[in-house]
């Protein structure tokens, strides 16, 4: 999970950082698909998030107690790292503005 942690925020950073620094066409391309993957792993941990809770709303009906800590573990690492490359976002937005 760390793993794609890093990977996320790496692309994240990237699409951010990238088009400041882009000297070519290519390398402008290679911003631009980097942003796009980025605001799809943003997507896929929203749509995470929303199954998560869903399933951990059906409760102990249908999942042992620890079952429900692993569901409940895996959402809040989901959402951290949500929260993480928004932060980013915000943070790269800021500093290109100036602020």
């Amino acid at each position: 999970m760390k793993k794609i942690a890093i990977i996320s925020l790496s692309a994240f950073v990237m699409a951010v950082a990238g088009p400041a620094i882009a000297q070519n066409s290519t390398e402008k391309e290679v911003c631009r698909i980097s942003a796009i993957t980025c605001v799809n792993l943003a997507g896929n941990l929203r749509k995470r998030i929303k199954t998560l809770n869903a399933e951990i709303a059906k409760g102990s009906a249908k999942y042992s107690l620890e079952d429900l800590k692993m569901l409940e573990q895996k959402l809040q690492e989901a959402m951290n790292q949500l929260d993480r490359m928004e932060a980013e976002s915000t943070k790269q937005l800021d500093k290109k503005e100036g602020k």
